[in-house]
């Protein structure tokens, strides 16, 4: 009996130990590569100091205010990380609403054809698709547009001499909502210096929301793709389509709850490399994008 019992306390601390280490490595791992990483760091080496000192040295009212102050730690973290939360809260609630596969397939093709158009005269472009996550909370909206999203606007949007055509264009649905507007940069450390604003912009918004973003670049007409943080730049059309397929298109049997955690989990906890270069640049026209 008294075995019985010791068991029995010590099972419900070791399910505690495990569960906290579960959400401890999977907070990190999601954090890691955003522009709150650093931020992580610097907290987690600043306390952890706190404690070592205050334990080594039996300081009963520095241990005291960090005890006091773990409420104000709390509400500090939320304030910090307040957009990277957001984007995991969004990833557990964007669950399948059957919204008409005909129609996602039809805008992804409106994408496809303007951005063959562009990369074919080498014009620059920026487009975000918009998904969970509303963008007009973290990008600069430009031009209110609201307008049929069709190969012949986009184009006009992005043309050169056209008074709008710096900045990204924001896509809800088959409509183009804003144009002109200004995305944040990603704030990464890792990245090649010669990667030019539009694709800064297109992870710096990956990052901070669930949105796609696809990028034809003015120098190189190659074309890329952003998402969760991530750059995959010298894709082809069809690679193209085969992606916005994968993430915009619903599949016709919606997935268990089990299997959809499974994957959205297993997405994040392998975060990848910023950049992807499937097919480089020619070396001549292989510059930086301004």
């Amino acid at each position: 009996m008294p075995d019985q019992i010791h068991i029995q306390d010590l099972w419900r601390p070791a399910l505690e130990i495990l569960i906290l280490a579960v959400l401890i490595y999977y907070a990190f791992r999601f954090l890691r590569g955003t522009r709150g990483w650093p931020v992580v760091i610097g907290f987690v080496v600043v306390l952890v100091t706190l404690a070592l000192v205050t334990t080594a040295l039996d300081l009963k009212v520095l241990r005291w205010l960090l005890v006091t102050a773990s409420t104000f730690f709390a509400v500090g973290v939320l304030i910090i990380f307040q957009p990277e939360l957001r984007r995991m809260l969004a990833e557990l609630g964007n669950l399948p609403l059957f919204p008409s596969a005909h129609e996602q397939r039809e805008n992804i093709e409106v994408i496809i054809q303007t951005v063959e158009r562009l990369a074919d005269v080498k014009i620059g472009a920026l487009i975000a698709i918009e998904q969970s996550i509303q963008l007009q909370e973290v990008v600069e909206p430009g031009v209110k547009v609201n307008c049929e999203a069709t190969p012949e606007m986009l184009e006009t949007i992005f043309f050169p001499n056209n008074a709008i055509h710096d900045g990204g264009v924001i896509i809800k649905g088959d409509r183009i909502a804003y144009a002109a507007c200004i995305f944040p940069l990603t704030q990464r450390q890792d990245l090649n210096k010669s990667l030019g604003t539009r694709h800064r912009a297109a992870i710096g918004l990956s990052e901070e929301t669930d949105a796609v973003i696809v990028v034809v670049s003015e120098e190189t007409g190659m074309i890329s793709h952003a998402y969760k943080g991530q750059l995959v730049r010298g894709v082809s059309l069809e690679e193209l389509r085969a992606f916005l397929t994968s993430v915009l298109v619903q599949p016709v049997k919606s997935r268990r709850g089990v299997d959809w955690l499974r994957s959205r989990f297993g997405e994040l906890a392998k975060p990848g490399p910023a950049v992807i270069t499937k097919s480089e640049a020619r070396p001549a026209l292989k510059q930086a994008e301004h």
